[in-house]
């Protein structure tokens, strides 16, 4: 009798060890899931460490968001402007959100150029994380996932929506602005041909974000600027194309975009081409770097150089990729 109950006592002890351990994880299961709900993973991970900004410097970053687009105007009072957030894969935005966290934004407001997912895929989950005060919305409207989750996003953390088209401005701080001179209007249905195009001027230094748009419109845009160089004017905000300095090259410096005609009139000093490592499009098209090449003093690549960050003062612009020591200066 006693042999017999001796032989049940590590069965039982057995099965209380594993009820306990089958207890222990489903704790350890749910709070792992309230935490990744109030605390999403890619918070976990530390911010990227960047250089502190200069006084009365605004910075643009260029992001390596592989075959994708994301910019963050940092204006001069630690304001961001987010234009674009890439494709919203897994590397990516972690890569974007420990860069804003590094930035540390006193406030954000996000511009969705147009509804294709290389640029807009990320910008729901940046709003999600770090909120925004406004969304600007692409003149041609979609039902694809990312469209709809931006917008989503956007009412869930109580920010403005508004369509960015000709003529809104954006002012940042010390007479920094953003004007948007394409598209004209919402009566367009291509998205890249009506997708945003910024003009960000400080400090007499002026750049350019060419989004997606194609020979067609980058000509269009040309023949109107020849009928009269005030036609992109926003109120007191002036728009000098042929004063540009820097370029974020169109399309990924596809062979479709780049035009001399459009090239000849900007002629930027530099030029930034936002792409990823031997993507499947070839970008940049080797037509287009020739035409780049003609006009344009130097040319830049994420898919070359990672991240690339301009830096705008009253003595000029830097232009750091990789580290410090690439540091160049335009005055």
């Amino acid at each position: 009798m006693h042999a017999q109950k001796s032989r049940r006592d590590p069965d039982r002890r057995s099965r209380i060890r594993r009820l306990i351990l089958l207890a222990a994880w489903a704790v350890f299961s749910i709070a792992a899931a309230v935490l990744a709900y109030y605390l999403p993973w890619r918070n976990l991970f530390p911010a990227i460490r960047i250089p502190a900004r200069a006084e009365g410097e605004m910075r643009v970053h260029f992001l390596d968001v592989g075959q994708g687009d994301s910019t963050i105007l940092e204006f001069p009072d630690g304001a961001c402007l987010l234009v674009d957030a890439g494709d919203g894969s897994s590397d990516h935005q972690l890569k974007l959100n420990r860069y804003l966290r590094g930035l540390k934004p006193t406030s954000l407001e996000v511009v969705a150029t147009h509804v294709d997912a290389d640029h807009c895929g990320g910008i729901a989950p940046v709003i999600e994380t770090f909120g925004a005060t406004k969304l600007w919305l692409p003149a041609v409207p979609s039902e694809n996932a990312v469209y709809r989750n931006a917008v989503a996003a956007a009412e869930e953390k109580g920010a403005e929506t508004e369509i960015l088209t000709r003529y809104r401005a954006i002012p940042g701080a010390c007479g920094a602005y953003a004007v948007c001179i394409s598209p004209y209007s919402l009566g367009e249905d291509d998205p890249n041909e009506s997708s945003a195009v910024l003009y960000v001027s400080y400090q007499d230094v002026q750049i350019l974000l060419g989004a997606d748009i194609p020979a067609a419109r980058e000509r269009l845009l040309v023949r109107e600027y020849a009928l009269d160089e005030t036609i992109f004017d926003s109120g007191s905000y002036a728009v000098r194309l042929d004063e540009v300095d820097v370029l974020r090259v169109s399309h990924h410096g596809s062979s479709t975009s780049s035009s001399e005609e459009w090239l000849s009139l900007l002629s930027p000093d530099i030029a930034v081409i936002s792409c990823g490592r031997g993507n499947r499009y070839a970008h940049p098209a080797s037509e287009a770097v020739a035409r780049l090449a003609a006009y344009v003093g130097e040319i830049y690549r994420t898919d070359e150089l990672g991240d690339i960050v301009l830096g705008v003062t009253s003595d000029g612009y830097t232009v750091t990729a990789g580290n410090e020591s690439s540091k160049r200066s335009y005055l």
